[in-house]
């Protein structure tokens, strides 16, 4: 299938330093745990979607913010060698934001997240433009989000992520919300949404339109290394999936194999390849 890119793809939101620890297994409360490895790498919900978008083929611009530190450099670095443009990445007095992960032997994690320069992220000087797609978090200040959303004049998309309570206008302006299973159930305000994707890990995931299921795909048997950035990389390929046409099924069927892939790699921005690539043969 020939997908051929139209709209632009903007992404808001975090960017860290994802500093992991990797153990056998996850420790318990107030539990040491020796034998692990421990690594840095980029991270961020805002920027692994951005870097995702670039790499399967969008043309994707970030805003977000990191300190004016060797870290701030090193997630700029990391951004602009995967394609994205960071002209509106604001560079702060106050550190980078940080992520410290525990991952075990399955992928699983544990992550306490630092903010840094994410907690002032603002959109002075920021222009959208409405043949644009925004997509955004909530790693980043909510009434930041909520400024973006109502600025910009085009699609604007959702991942809601961490969960919180979120104010009735901001879920009637999203023209689209993407949610694992667990934050769908934790934000209930979600059901009366125009549309949402449901992520169910190895189960797939589903999308929603009104609170009625209208679309579903399978998930895909995959090595787990580490889940941090699947989601990221499914949120990115799914509003790409829908900015390039494809129908709700095969968009979510892309997305899940883009989500397949990542968790196979050790990366929260993992190698991708086109998102074409990714698109069941049927489609």
């Amino acid at each position: 299938m020939n997908i051929s890119s139209t709209k632009p793809l903007t992404v808001l939101g975090s960017i860290n330093l994802d500093v992991i620890a990797t153990a056998e297994r996850l420790p318990t409360a107030g539990e040491t745990i020796g034998g692990g490895t421990l690594s840095r790498q980029p991270g961020g919900k805002g920027a692994n979607q951005a870097a995702a978008a670039a790499r399967l083929g969008g043309s994707a611009r970030m805003i977000g913010a990191v300190g004016n530190d060797d870290a701030g450099r090193e997630m700029l670095d990391a951004l602009t060698s995967a394609g994205v443009e960071v002209a509106d990445v604001a560079r702060r007095s106050t550190p980078t934001g940080t992520a410290l992960i525990v991952v075990d032997s399955d992928g699983e994690n544990q992550i306490v997240v630092c903010p840094g320069a994410n907690a002032e992220v603002g959109l002075e000087g920021v222009a959208f433009a409405e043949d644009e797609i925004l997509l955004s978090q909530l790693e980043i200040g909510l009434d930041v989000v909520i400024e973006a959303a109502r600025r910009h004049p085009g699609f604007f998309a959702l991942n809601a992520a961490p969960a919180q309570p979120l104010p009735a206008d901001l879920i009637q302006r999203c023209d689209l919300v993407i949610v694992n299973e667990t934050e769908y159930q934790l934000i209930p305000e979600l059901s009366g949404a125009k549309l949402v994707a449901v992520t169910y890990g190895k189960d797939g995931s589903a999308l929603f339109r009104d609170g009625k299921e209208v679309a579903r795909a399978a998930g895909l048997r995959a090595t787990v290394v580490n889940t941090i950035g699947a989601g990221d990389a499914f949120c990115a390929a799914f509003v790409l999936g829908l900015r390039d046409g494809l129908t709700d099924e095969q968009a979510l069927a892309a997305a899940n194999a883009v989500g397949a892939d990542a968790v196979g790699q050790a990366s929260s921005q993992p190698e991708l390849g086109l998102l074409e690539s990714y698109v069941p043969a049927s489609a």
